[in-house]
This record gives C-alpha cells, structure tokens and sequence, in this order.
C-alpha cells in the first residue's frame, strides 16, 4: 500500500505541474455546460433534473478520457523512463494500480467541479437527489472503466496519437453495442443469446440504468469487472514489454 501511495502522490502531482490538467478541466467543464444547456435544452425542458446533463457523459468521456490514459504508459516508453520506473523497488502491480487511480482520481477532480449544475437544479426545482448522486457514482464508475481500457492501449504503443486513436475506438465499440442500430443488425439472423450479449457490453445499457436512480448490483459488477480485467492485460502488457 506504501509503495501504491508513492506511485499515487507522483502521478497524480505530474498532471498538475503541466497545462494539461487545467486544459482537460475546462474542456470538460465548457463541453459538459454547453451540451446541458444547449443541446440537452436544460431550461426549455421545465423539470428539476440533471438528465440533459448526465446523458451525454458516455460520448465527451469517448474523447476525453483517451486523451488522458494515452500519456499513461506511451509517454513512459517513449521518453524511456519507464526503464527507470521498473528499477525501482516497485512491482508491476504496485505501478499500474498507482497509474490508474491517480489518473481516476484527476477525472473525478473534474467531475466535482461540475457542483455548480448540481447546485442550480435545487436552486430551480427540488430534485430527486438520491438519483443525482446515483447518477455521479454511475458516471464516475464508468469513466474508470474508459480509462483502464485506454490505459491498457497505452501500453501497446510508444505513440500518444496512436494510443488515443485505438482507445476511442474500442470504447466507441462498447458504446455503440448498445444503439439500436448495432442490436437491429443482429436480429433476426443471430440467437437471442448474441443480441443480449453484444447489448450487455454496452457502456450505455448499463449507465442508462444507473440513471434512474438505482444502482443495479450487475450494473455495478459490469464495470468494476471491466476495469479489473483491464488493469489485469495491462500488467500483463507491461511484463512482456519490460521482457522484450
């Protein structure tokens, strides 16, 4: 647990001694405002919820999250410093775990400090709270579950671009299982069995389920599993690299 601390502080520190961390914030924060008021019609819609603003977390967090995971382990092999890294009295586990929570712990920074949109909805209206924080812990367990997968392709690649572009692309997968364009194209050829599978990978089944204002244990399951089967491959990546 020390040495996870360790990798923890240092990780988490280096996100704030560069502009990224305050770029990444206020994208997120313009992004998330714009597409509540905006395009989710916040106002226009006249009830006391924040559903414009949690249904489009899936897509900013299909682009933003990758930019985060793609320095995680991209950077490290391509400045070399991951050689370094893994000479320290640290195991792969320690280092991967460290990695990941730092850079989810940065995401949740940014998700706390949307509080302003909590706090005008209760100002407006009263609010089902107890769905507003499902709602956040839902959102938060799925942008963990975007990371591990993006963290685990930064491990594939020396190239940041290289590794967000296939992190985007996986997570667009496990989102886009989920529309009914996807699911329509497999019935009525494929066994129910298969369309019920290719929907219950879907980032979007299980969010949308969180949304209201219950937390499903298989909801919470899916994504805790997802992140530590992730977490799994991408100590597995590193060993072979750090073989090679």
């Amino acid at each position: 647990m020390r040495n996870l601390l360790i990798v923890f502080r240092r990780e988490f520190a280096a996100y704030f001694s560069t502009p990224l961390a305050y770029i990444f914030i206020v994208i997120f924060l313009a992004l998330s405002g714009a597409m509540t008021f905006y395009f989710g019609n916040f106002f226009e819609r006249g009830q006391a919820d924040l559903a414009p603003f949690f249904a489009y977390h899936p897509w900013l967090y299909l682009i933003l999250i990758p930019a985060v995971a793609m320095r995680l382990w991209a950077d490290e092999r391509k400045t070399g410093t991951i050689e370094l890294l893994m000479t320290l009295p640290l195991s792969t586990v320690e280092v991967v775990i460290g990695k990941f929570f730092a850079a989810w712990a940065f995401i949740g920074v940014a998700l706390a400090l949307t509080f302003p949109i909590w706090w005008t909805v209760n100002y407006l209206g009263s609010p089902d709270n107890g769905v507003i924080v499902s709602s956040y812990i839902g959102s938060y367990l799925m942008a963990g579950a975007y990371l591990a997968i993006g963290a685990c392709v930064s491990a594939l690649t020396r190239n940041q671009v290289i590794a967000f572009i296939l992190a985007a692309a996986v997570c667009f997968l496990m989102l886009a299982s989920g529309l009914e364009i996807v699911t329509s194209f497999f019935i009525g050829w494929a066994p129910a069995f298969v369309v019920d599978t290719v929907t219950a990978v879907s980032f979007l089944t299980h969010f949308q389920a969180i949304l209201r204002g219950v937390i499903d244990g298989r909801d919470a399951v899916f994504f805790t599993s997802l992140i530590a089967i992730a977490l799994f491959i991408n100590v597995a990546i590193v060993d072979l690299k750090k073989a090679q």
